[in-house]
């Protein structure tokens, strides 16, 4: 476990260890021999431990299995990108799947239909720790032969990526395939695709860039999320909950802290094969408290995947793009994913060139939104958002077909009222309060 952090030994990411994405040398598409001897390093490596809690699920199937768009689900998405990938550039880059004791059995039913497929599908199991009574500080789990008590052992966060990959085999397996490169991310985020530009610059790097992470700029979405910062010397992540209760202010200050960590990683896998062997991956311990639903208080120790960051050398960051940052964690974030401002190719998820601003909208959607399906069954059909800059709902607010909404539209049903936009309505800049009045914003 690490030291504990001192605040003020914080500084933001040097020049040296922070590289914009456009100073990268832009690779020819159309040279196939030359990108296909890059992809021929590479390994894609999908975070798929997580269920769909952030949008009402519970405990109920892994996320990736939720359909996002079109009828195609998270891992639909993911395995249609590289077969593109695979069949364009006549190479056979594999897909691994770290699973959690919550996802391994049902997503491995989930992969028999992408047999024929020309994607190799690889999956491992992380590890699973017991729980601790945070009263006694003993383990909650009473059985250590029964794994099947969920309720007992818990998935020690994505940081224990590395170790579990090595004790698998399958890190290994795919070193002596000839494998270089480790292109990881969560699978939820619809943004984390190959980029070739960034394989090309590590390949041709050497081993002088054994991991890099991708940033972006924050915004006020993102002032939680965990970013990256010079601390005595190295490159360091620091997360949302290793901030001290009087520096969260400060943590979230756009001006301070300008980047945040996508989760988006390229690593080295012989350096992360070295790491491990050697034990000397050391990581940022976060203690996470949780009510179960029994009501016992419980401890979970967990560490970050990019908190390996400072044991690779000549590690640092690229300020990448926003669209390579497209996660789905709530259902206002399926909303905008559903709608008619993305559009879905060969995989890839992008914005529709017929929207103005580069930015996405900032949606809000009251309590009655969260559950997937509830969130589904008050919408006839997805409204056209190509205009939107910003939707709050809240209340019990159903749409009928084909609404579109422009501008800022804010629509608030009282409690005990229901509001129903009607089919083929239009609301721009407008405020629908709960006796269906509307109003210019």
């Amino acid at each position: 476990m690490s030291d504990e952090l001192v605040w003020d030994k914080i500084r933001p990411l040097p020049e040296s260890m922070l590289q914009g994405y456009s100073s990268l040398r832009k690779v020819d598409c159309d040279d196939t021999e030359s990108i296909g001897k890059l992809l021929k390093k590479l390994v894609v490596l999908k975070l798929n431990g997580g269920l769909g809690t952030g949008m009402g699920l519970g405990t109920v199937g892994p996320k990736s299995l939720i359909r996002v768009r079109d009828g195609a689900t998270f891992l639909d998405i993911t395995i249609s990108q590289i077969e593109n990938l695979n069949e364009k550039y006549d190479v056979s880059v594999p897909i691994v799947l770290m699973n959690s004791l919550n996802t391994d059995d049902e997503t491995k039913n989930a992969l028999k239909k992408y047999k024929g497929s020309n994607v190799e599908v690889l999956t491992y199991l992380q590890s699973y720790y017991p729980r601790i009574d945070r009263e006694t500080l003993l383990p909650y789990v009473k059985d250590y032969q029964n794994v099947d008590n969920n309720e007992g052992w818990y998935p020690p966060g994505h940081g224990d990526l590395y170790e579990s990959l090595y004790n698998s085999g399958l890190l290994d397996k795919l070193i002596e395939q000839g494998k270089e490169i480790l292109f990881i991310s969560n699978i939820d985020n619809l943004g984390a695709t190959v980029d070739l530009n960034i394989l090309s610059h590590i390949v041709k790097s050497g081993c002088q860039s054994q991991f890099i992470a991708e940033v972006t700029n924050k915004t006020r979405a993102d002032v939680k999320g965990g970013t990256l910062i010079d601390y005595n010397g190295c490159v360091k992540l620091l997360e949302y909950a290793q901030v001290p209760a009087e520096k969260v202010d400060e943590f979230k200050c756009v001006k301070k802290f300008k980047i945040f960590n996508t989760n988006n990683l390229w690593i080295n896998l012989n350096a992360i094969r070295d790491r491990v062997m050697k034990g000397t991956l050391d990581r940022d311990v976060i203690v996470n408290h949780k009510t179960l639903d029994d009501g016992r208080n419980i401890i979970q120790l967990e560490t970050a995947v990019g908190a390996a960051i400072k044991n690779f050398a000549g590690a640092f960051a690229i300020n990448v793009p926003r669209s390579r940052f497209l996660p789905v964690k709530h259902t206002s974030d399926l909303l905008l994913v559903m709608s008619n401002l993305y559009r879905l190719h060969e995989g890839m998820i992008s914005m529709s060139p017929e929207r103005m601003f580069p930015t996405t909208p900032l949606i809000k959607l009251g309590a009655e939104f969260k559950r997937i399906q509830h969130f589904l069954k008050r919408f006839q059909s997805i409204p056209d958002l190509m205009e939107l800059d910003h939707l709050t709902v809240t209340g019990d607010v159903h749409f009928g077909r084909n609404v579109s909404l422009r501008g800022t539209v804010i629509i608030i049903a009282n409690h005990g009222e229901r509001i129903d936009i009607p089919p083929n309505s239009l609301l721009e800049n407008k405020i629908v309060s709960g006796n269906l009045r509307i109003l210019d914003h």
